[in-house]
């Protein structure tokens, strides 16, 4: 296999599309290697790369089941339940913080505050 065709920005043939634009049009490259890649030129490092699929080759993106549904629901609650009191924190949690906002920064003068 020979050096993959480089294209500018903005400059890539009909046909090729990166996985964002694959997912947006309900596809999925599916197997197919890297047909060809992007390059946008940056002034003080290296040129920022995107590489691009052929369209023809995709394939429909797999549905979801009620099996995967399941699945992404669980990993959403764990993402919302805090660690330290375990409860759900009707928000996901900060990955910064590591636990939701009261238990980070607890009210130094109690849940009555003052008035």
């Amino acid at each position: 296999m020979g050096a993959l065709p480089v294209f500018r920005w903005h400059l890539a043939p009909d046909g090729y599309a990166t996985r964002r634009q694959l997912r947006a049009q309900g596809l999925r490259p599916g197997g197919q290697g890297v047909a060809a890649q992007l390059e946008r030129p940056r002034r003080r490092r290296g040129p920022l790369v995107a590489y691009l699929y052929r369209i023809d080759c995709a394939k429909p993106v797999r549905p979801m089941t009620p099996a995967r549904w399941a699945a992404l629901a669980k990993a959403n609650a764990a993402r919302r339940r805090c660690p330290a009191c375990r409860r759900d924190a009707g928000y996901v949690i900060p990955t910064s913080l590591g636990t939701c906002v009261p238990c980070a920064y607890p009210d130094p003068y109690g849940s009555e505050g003052s008035t």
